[in-house]
């Protein structure tokens, strides 16, 4: 290598060095192997695992959980692929991890919660940490249920159960967990502990495609069904309806007794491109183009995608409710996960709604400094947009 060419690449290095430790530093792995014993493991049978930096001065006692996304697997062989990834086995994940965001540890970024006890538990299950199955001719272990409970349970012993605030968080599959799981994370601490839930990009909806079709209706209903995962889905919700239907938030939100707080776009890219207009949907690949670029979408396509829109905020406010306990941030840009990066938590250019960022928003819900409702108006009418997928590892496609 050239002396120019290791020039760039230690300019390169310093660039990246600066960033991490600006944005919070890289946290080690931590390895839960007494979960083992109890079958709480990753698709592929390893140990469970989570990112842990420690609280200190007045968040001390205070704690914020995150949850990695990463999509989901519906069937033996989406699961057996998935297996061999860092979504499915803690052999395959990075050693360490940079906080970033609602994990960021400088005051000026991140005033609310910089100094908090902030956990990253990594996503190795696939089902939004609600199975509860084993596959035995595959040797895949459905147990993302166990692999959340061993690891709050992990946590609680560390300290967490003197929580004075306590906050579930997560985005995309991690953003859905953090719903399904809110009520029961709120179960484990005494009714003095302020505890809430954050959902980052996890209200997915339950919408008929570009073909007429419920793609993520079949989807999540295979998802269920592989991963066993009916009998940890909220009780508020499988006692009223099917429990595929208790997959989505817009089912589950309504019967809801801790209060949440939902970060999300209007025009979820995600979801865009895999609710809406699924490649399976779409098998002349007209919506091809259009996905990736709201500018080469026709003046038809632009209307569904603006019925897309209206129809995701009518059902996020009515499951919502009018509780101040239920908070939301919405904004128009064609984004997937917001709260994970610096860029669009709380920066000189993080999107404004209301002119108000993400960070400012959730921090007056939690303290109650006011109720919190902003809603963008639609696209293209937001300057301020930045597009951001940060830490969610879902595929393009959903049956990649």
């Amino acid at each position: 290598m050239g002396d120019a060419k290791l020039g760039q690449w230690l300019n390169l290095l310093v660039c990246v060095l600066i960033l991490l430790k600006a944005e919070g530093g890289s946290v080690g792995i931590t390895y839960l192997e007494s979960a083992v014993a109890k079958g709480a493991v990753c698709l592929d049978g390893s140990a469970p695992a989570y990112h842990f930096d420690k609280g200190s001065g007045s968040g001390a006692n205070n704690w914020v959980v995150h949850m990695e996304g990463g999509g989901w697997c519906n069937n033996v062989e989406t699961c057996l692929d998935r297996k061999t990834t860092d979504l499915g086995s803690s052999k395959k994940m990075d050693k360490s991890f940079g906080f970033s965001g609602i994990l960021g540890s400088k005051q000026s970024s991140n005033p609310d919660f910089f100094n908090w006890n902030r956990i990253k538990v990594r996503y190795c299950d696939g089902s939004s940490f609600t199975g509860d199955a084993f596959d035995p001719a595959n040797k895949l272990y459905f147990r993302g249920a166990r692999v959340w409970q061993a690891i709050m349970d992990d946590l609680m012993a560390k300290g967490m159960r003197n929580a004075q605030n306590a906050i579930l968080s997560g985005c995309s599959a991690g953003g859905l967990a953090s719903i399904l799981n809110c009520d029961r994370f709120r179960s484990l601490f005494p009714a003095t502990t302020k505890v809430k839930c954050i959902a980052d990009a996890g209200f997915f909806l339950n919408a008929k495609d570009v073909s007429g079709g419920s793609h993520i209706g079949t989807f999540y209903s295979q998802v269920v069904a592989t991963h066993g995962s009916a009998k940890n889905l909220p009780a508020s919700c499988t006692s009223r309806m099917r429990p595929e239907l208790c997959f989505f938030p817009q089912n589950v939100v309504p019967f809801m007794q801790t209060p949440i707080f939902f970060i999300n776009s209007g025009y979820d890219s995600w979801q865009i491109k895999n609710i809406l207009a699924p490649s399976a949907a779409d098998s002349k690949k007209e919506w091809k183009n259009c996905k990736l670029d709201f500018k080469k979408c026709s003046a038809p396509q632009l209307k569904i995608i603006q019925d897309y829109r209206t129809l995701f905020v009518s059902t996020i406010t009515k499951a919502a409710g009018s509780s101040p306990a239920r908070g939301m941030w919405i904004d128009s840009c064609y984004a997937h996960c917001q709260s994970g990066r610096q860029v669009t938590w709380s920066s000189d250019s993080s999107t404004l709604v209301a002119k108000t960022k993400i960070a400012s928003a959730v921090g007056d819900w939690f303290h109650e400094r006011g109720v919190v409702r902003k809603i963008d108006c639609p696209y293209p009418c937001n300057p301020t947009c930045q597009s951001s997928d940060s830490e969610s590892n879902l595929p393009q496609d959903i049956n990649a």
